[in-house]
């Protein structure tokens, strides 16, 4: 098959689903055009803030599309390109995009708490306050690790850490000159789109060379006064502004590719094992998380995204759509590396170091088909891809805020403050990052993202089921999610146990044990009698 069918399959299936699938998600979910959202109900013109469409989307997108839909799809690969393609166009219209959608409209309809309260109203207080302590410690280890991998980014690709570094004042300046002076959007859009790409071309031109360890504490600082400013000032514009060069970098490889037109020479499918990775399943389904479904994206959708959004109609515009988009640029990944043999992909990421250059490598080739030097090509696609990194770590610190605020109403008033809420986060990470204890933590991260996901469908699940609605599009990924990130588990725990690794064992024995009692206490709700749902207003 050629790359160019496959896309073009790909990219048919997202659209008819997105005009079908996604309206009968809409109305499943109970849609309101006319109901205002907290956004508009509850804005304070810091975290809850009424935005547009395309702002919005840019910060959703750019927030869930870090480096997991180009890590995980080229990872897989291992597999064969079929099963990941059919995992990421599938996971994504019936997984994933369900999943970020409804866990988008359960918090608009909470106040645009997270998913956290969501179970705290079906499930119990108990199920709360471990959902939010599992997730505020992922999100811990997210910021830790994404602190290195952008610290060690930086200084190896220096051309990278001048042009972020610019983004940062190019955001701020968008923000405060749309948002205070009311200049005109689209106006301030081309222009502040232009500057960024002239950022991108000043950072080749004066790459700013640093240690690693200096840009480890410049992201903790930056990451603290990303967390707390207003959302309008620096987050919301740079994700929005960062969009364009993801969608410009998936516009370049979407029309390298037509130019190329390669034929897929990896292999479609090599068995249901591999040395490296494990067994098909359960491995496959947590090793493309970003890309597919991803837990994570529940606490984008009900933590920043939630407290944004101007109308429940451009929910599915956001979420499901965003999804779907990210679906899509999962299955360039997939061609960017697909057009080699098996031995030239093994041997290309052993030479360039990981999938991240090894796609950028891809689709910088492709470009040179229509003209763009395949040397510029390849940088611009590393550029944008560390861009991505680090608009995961800002989001990523501000989502971990306002789990520790949520976990301490009621509780501690200390912690309720968002200085010390995003201090507790930053602490947490830098002393990953610091200590370099992150890395035996890390590989538990794709069993506990994806248990993310399954208890966010859910918390989701019980909510529709309390309020009267037939939920199997939420239920059936739900069950699909818990046996796969419990089998992953075992796998997992089995692997630490031959390999005399015994902290990873006790690590993921907790998870498994977690995992269990939600998932008894949510059936304990599902068994109460129903209680009169207040969330939807007649």
């Amino acid at each position: 098959m050629s790359a160019v069918t496959l896309l073009l399959i790909s990219a048919i299936a997202f659209i008819v689903a997105y005009f079908t699938y996604g309206k009968y998600l809409d109305r499943k979910l109970g849609v309101d055009p006319n109901r205002p959202t907290p956004a508009v109900e509850m804005a304070d013109g810091k975290d809850y803030v009424s935005t547009n469409r395309p702002v919005l989307l840019g910060h959703h997108f750019a927030t869930i599309a870090g480096g997991g839909p180009i890590v995980g799809p080229i990872s897989a690969a291992v597999f064969g390109w079929i099963p990941a393609v059919l995992w990421i166009v599938l996971g994504s219209i019936f997984f994933g995009g369900v999943h970020d959608y409804a866990s988008l409209q359960a918090s608009i309809r909470h106040k645009a708490q997270s998913i956290g309260a969501v179970i705290k109203g079906y499930i119990g207080k108990r199920g709360q306050t471990l959902f939010l302590s599992f997730s505020t410690a992922t999100i811990i280890l997210i910021v830790g690790v994404f602190i290195v991998l952008v610290a060690d980014t930086f200084a190896n690709v220096p051309e990278a850490a001048t042009a972020s570094v610019l983004f940062i004042f190019v955001a701020m300046l968008f923000g405060f000159f749309v948002n205070q002076m009311r200049v005109n959007f689209v106006l301030a859009s081309v222009i502040g789109v232009i500057v960024m790409f002239v950022c991108v071309w000043a950072g080749m031109i004066f790459p700013i060379k640093m240690s690693a360890a200096f840009w480890v504490f410049f992201l903790i600082a930056y990451s603290y006064i990303a967390s707390v400013l207003p959302v309008w000032l620096l987050l919301q514009p740079r994700d929005y502004l960062n969009s364009y060069l993801l969608y410009g970098m998936m516009l370049g490889g979407f029309i390298g590719v037509l130019f190329a037109n390669p034929t897929l020479q990896l292999a479609g499918f090599t068995g249901f094992y591999n040395e490296k990775l494990g067994p098909l399943f359960p491995i496959l389904f947590i090793t493309i998380a970003c890309g597919a479904i991803s837990g994570f994206h529940s606490l984008v959708a009900s933590g920043t995204t939630a407290k944004q959004l101007d109308n429940e109609r451009s929910g599915r515009f956001i979420a499901y759509g965003g999804m779907l988009i990210e679906g899509f640029l999962a299955v360039i990944v997939v061609c960017s590396v697909a057009y080699l043999t098996t031995e030239q992909f093994t041997q290309r990421l052993v030479e360039l170091g990981g999938p991240i250059p090894a796609f950028s490598a891809g689709l910088g080739y492709f470009m040179s088909h229509f003209g763009i030097p395949e040397a510029a090509g390849t940088t611009f696609v590393a550029l944008a891809a560390s861009a991505f990194l680090m608009t995961t770590l800002d989001s990523a610190t501000r989502l971990g805020r306002y789990g520790v605020q949520e976990f301490a109403e009621g509780r501690s008033k200390t912690f309720a403050n968002p200085h010390i809420a995003t201090g507790v986060i930053v602490v947490g990470a830098a002393a990953l990052a610091l200590s370099g204890t992150w890395s035996d933590l890390w590989p538990l991260f794709g069993s506990a993202n994806q248990m993310l996901g399954a208890l966010a469908l859910l918390a989701v699940s019980v909510w529709l089921v309390k309020k009267g609605t037939k939920s199997w599009f939420t239920i059936i990924p739900m069950i699909f999610m818990f046996i796969v990130t419990l089998s992953a588990l075992l796998v997992f725990m089995r692997t630490n146990f031959l390999n005399g690794n015994i902290f990873l064992v006790v690590c993921g024995f907790i998870l498994f044990v977690l995992c269990i009692f939600l998932v008894i206490e949510a059936y304990r709700s599902f068994t109460k009698p129903k209680d009169k749902d207040t969330t939807v207003k007649a």
